[in-house]
């Protein structure tokens, strides 16, 4: 899953309590960042095996610290403290905390039998990476059904308001045509080479950027929130 777990961040902001857009993009990629940064260091690894799975390559064979549900409860306690003491808001560091932790549960939903809960033993995964025509249609409604209604909660404060939110589609859009039509490789690729996770971390940037930039031009149509 790509784009889809950017839903827990439109509904989230939604919260008259919850930190701002680009804020909550970062959470829902946070266990993912981490992970591919520990890549490119050589603490966590994966590599690509033609076929591992319909939709996808990857073969994430060691990634303990991250996609456990232990490690992504970590990560969840961290960023949401970090959130908590920046916005002296405990709500906003709770619901950051939760789209963190979200992550590892939209995965387990996708993923093959590679996620963990400490480590070790059973491996755990739905699988839906190997059923494109369940798992396609499910992603671009949970992603568009809640920028959907992310867009009917809020309203625009300027014209770019408009232009923003569309633009933010499209590029949501566009990474994950982009994920899906990416030919699988010919051969395994073991290790894989660091264009892969620095791709894949760029397309994090752009995404929070423009979340960001959304969430600038955009407020909700009632009550306030803490400033991000």
């Amino acid at each position: 899953m790509f784009i889809g777990h950017y839903s827990a961040s439109f509904v989230a902001a939604a919260h008259p309590r919850a930190p701002r857009l680009g804020t909550l993009f970062i959470a829902a990629q946070l266990v993912d960042i981490a992970f591919f940064c520990f890549v490119l260091i050589g603490v966590e690894h994966m590599r690509m095996v033609p076929g591992m799975t319909a939709m996808n390559p990857m073969d994430l064979y060691d990634m303990p610290l991250t996609h456990s549900l232990l490690g992504a409860s970590c990560w969840a306690l961290a960023f949401g403290g970090i959130v908590w003491l920046a916005l002296r808001s405990r709500p906003a560091g709770m619901i950051a905390a939760l789209v963190v932790l979200s992550h590892w549960v939209l995965d387990l939903i996708v993923h093959r039998p590679d996620l963990t809960l400490a480590g070790g033993p059973p491996p755990l995964g739905l699988g839906l990476w190997n059923h494109p025509a369940i798992e396609m249609p499910l992603e671009l409604l949970l992603a568009f059904g809640a920028l959907a209604f992310f867009a009917a909660k809020t309203r625009p404060v300027s014209n770019q308001g408009r232009w923003s939110l569309a633009l933010l589609a499209l590029a949501l859009a566009g990474f994950q045509a982009i994920n899906w039509l990416m030919p699988q490789p010919a051969r395994v690729v073991d290790p894989v080479p660091a264009s892969a996770p620095l791709l894949a971390l760029l397309a994090y940037a752009v995404l929070t950027a423009l979340a960001w930039w959304t969430a600038t031009t955009r407020r909700l149509s009632t009550s306030s929130r803490p400033a991000a």
